[in-house]
């Protein structure tokens, strides 16, 4: 068995209900690390082209991280990754907490399922034994009423990720959840695995990873956690903190952002309020969506709106802190709500609030919270969700839908009761919510009379709740990366919100980029390289905010790999141009993608912080195609390109 790494996967084919493992030499850990960069290689040589993603032969999987089931700081999270029925693109998704682990303590580096369950079924890994097992007694039920009564069978101490009643119902939105809803929410995943008629992966392992020098491993994690654990702030960094979600109009007016907070600010920011810091000085300063991107905060959601649903006011519900596990600042947060009778829930993060409050110009808290507890428990990616909310409430706005169509829900801005029963209508596929169930741009192709413009999407996925016209490398990011319109994937701006020469020594963007369009193009073409081993380590995307981090000595004392900057850059860039690969191979075409003008300042703003701002991403695009050696045209990777990256299998695929 290769050194820091369990050296095989497991194989469940839900047709036979067999089990068959299989090793991995050494060589694809060291060019794909593991996570989706192991993924993009097994999916794309197993799975045949254009296949249905909710067909038998479908693949899809759980991935550790490489770092993931070590106490790297950082690295608890695993991936889902397959073939996106909601873009038909390739499709992943991440999530922490604390399952990402028990994939490798149950010996192996993924688990990958094929083939279509005859009825219900839960898969088991238990203390070395695999079963498929009868889930009619929980298919139905939410994820955590779910894992609770497989608690009860099983005991306390197991792990599980699993689908609630929207990917049982195909939602084309939904995903795949554990740790009572932290969800790998996007891309769809979780209808693919309630396409197979599987409820839940339950697993509990006693595997250790074996390490090239432990002593040194866990020299380096105490180091970074003696300067990075979780504490309490002083006086004046408690005043500080206070002050800061009631800054929003200060910020907007000096145009102050987060990036210019100090780092040690930042980590009590962040452990203090997680990413709703951002609930009020988004809106405010233009980086919210507003009115399905029709409004603008600063005069359609201001601060006496806003200030309703702001970290400060979110906080009065916090009971304690909640972290992945191996975490060191713990942005998130366990809630008590009385007023609902929820005694314990996950604080919602930026997205989830912005997509159900700014959004919605709904800034009744209560809801956000009840609606937060109905898509994790349904699994159900909250962007999405409250996204094609939007869309059927400008529908309705505009005489496209009707008190009939709606079974009498008056779906008006900022109206919460009627957001939170559209909601359970989309989970359940009743009435006008099986429609909306699989996001806005299906919804609009069922509807027609013009609801097409009411549609905010790329590809078929609805975009995050971060303006490109703030970020504008966002915009090539939302239209062109193989998983279109998430934040989550490699933007050169979101990046340099952090100090990430720090945290990957020998990395440093091109000088002069924010002024020069050209060197802007080689730093995206880097950032992408970057996020794609970043991901594929099993790392939280904002690990890179805080500073050093002892990133080579973590994987060189684990592995015994020695890497460099260019050698991790590398393999980024094959991890990128393979799932760019898998996109076109199955027939999208990603260079003539577009955004909705709304997005991208078409026309532009005529008041508010965006006023006049437009951004303009296609030439853009095809100088980040240039440095990454794909063809501008069409995006498809060169052939001298597919062979320096040493995925010249591809090759037959388009020459």
């Amino acid at each position: 068995m290769p050194t820091g790494i369990c050296g095989k996967v497991l194989w469940v084919d839900l047709s036979k209900e067999t089990f068959e493992e299989e090793e991995l030499p050494e060589k694809i850990y060291r060019q794909y690390l593991g996570g989706y960069g192991l993924a993009t290689k097994l999916i794309y040589e197993r799975m045949p082209p254009k296949t249905d993603a909710l067909g038998a032969d479908s693949i899809f999987g759980f991935f550790a991280g490489l770092l993931t089931g070590t106490v790297a700081p950082f690295s608890g999270r695993y991936m889902v990754a397959g073939k996106s029925p909601l873009t038909g693109t390739w499709g992943d998704a991440n999530s922490g907490g604390t399952f990402g682990p028990e994939i490798k303590k149950c010996g192996y580096d993924a688990i990958l399922f094929k083939g279509i369950a005859s009825s219900p079924k839960y898969v088991a890994l238990i203390d070395g034994n695999k079963e498929i097992l009868d889930a009619s007694d929980i298919w139905g039920l939410d994820i955590i009423e779910a894992e609770l009564k497989l608690k009860e069978k099983h005991g306390n101490f197991i792990k599980t990720a699993g689908i609630g009643q929207a990917g049982e119902n195909l939602s084309l939105i939904s995903g795949i959840a554990n740790d009572r809803g932290r969800i790998a929410a996007r891309s769809g995943i979780g209808a693919v695995m309630g396409s197979k008629k599987l409820k839940i992966l339950v697993l509990k392992g006693k595997e250790k990873l074996s390490m090239v020098n432990r002593e040194i491993f866990m020299e380096n994690v105490k180091w970074y956690n003696s300067k990075n654990k979780a504490k309490k702030p002083g006086f004046m960094v408690n005043m500080i903190l206070k002050t800061i979600p009631k800054l929003s109009k200060t910020m907007r007016r000096f145009k102050i952002g987060m990036d210019t907070s100090p780092g040690n600010l930042i980590k009590h920011i962040y452990h203090k309020f997680g990413t709703t810091v951002s609930n009020t000085l988004s809106a405010e300063i233009g980086d919210s969506p507003v009115k399905n991107w029709g409004g603008v905060g600063q005069y359609d959601y201001p601060p006496k709106k806003s200030m309703d649903i702001s970290a400060l006011a979110i906080g009065k519900y916090v009971q304690k802190p909640y972290g992945c596990i191996t975490c060191p600042i713990q942005c998130g947060a366990i809630l008590k709500v009385p007023e609902l009778n929820i005694e314990q829930t996950h604080r919602p993060e930026y997205e989830t609030c912005c997509a159900f409050g700014t959004n919605l110009l709904n800034h009744d808290l209560l809801s956000i919270f009840e609606l937060n507890e109905l898509c994790n428990r349904a699994t159900i990616d909250t962007i999405s969700a409250g996204a094609t909310v939007a869309f059927a409430i400008e529908c309705f706005e505009n005489g496209i839908l009707t008190l009939e169509d709606t079974d009498g829900l008056e779906l008006t801005w900022g109206n919460s009761k009627a957001i939170v029963e559209l909601t359970k209508k989309m989970i359940n596929r009743e009435g006008i919510g099986d429609i909306l169930a699989d996001g806005c741009k299906k919804a609009a192709e069922k509807i027609g009379k013009g609801s097409e413009k009411y549609a905010i999407h790329s590809l078929g996925q609805e975009i995050a709740m971060h303006n490109p016209r703030m970020f504008k490398s966002l915009a090539y990011t939302y239209t062109f990366d193989p998983t279109p319109g998430r934040h989550t994937a490699a933007s050169v701006d979101f990046l340099d919100l952090g100090p990430v020469e720090k945290f990957v020594p020998g990395f440093s963007l091109p000088k002069g980029w924010k002024k020069n369009v050209k060197k802007k193009m080689k730093g995206q073409m880097m950032t992408s390289c970057l996020q794609q081993t970043v991901n594929s380590l099993g790392l939280c995307m904002f690990s890179t905010l805080f500073g050093a981090y002892p990133l080579y000595e973590l994987i060189e004392s684990l592995t015994g790999w020695e890497m460099n900057v260019d050698e991790f850059l590398q393999i980024g860039w094959r991890i990128q141009t393979l799932r760019q690969a898998f996109s076109l191979r199955e027939g999208i075409d990603i260079a003539s993608n577009e955004l909705p003008g709304r997005v991208t300042g078409h026309p532009p703003d005529e008041i508010g912080p965006m006023k006049g701002v437009t951004v303009e991403y296609k030439d853009f695009a095809e100088g980040v195609c240039k440095e990454l050696g794909w063809n501008p045209e069409n995006g498809v990777p060169l052939e001298e390109t597919l062979k320096k990256l040493d995925i010249d299998f591809i090759i037959k695929d388009f020459y």
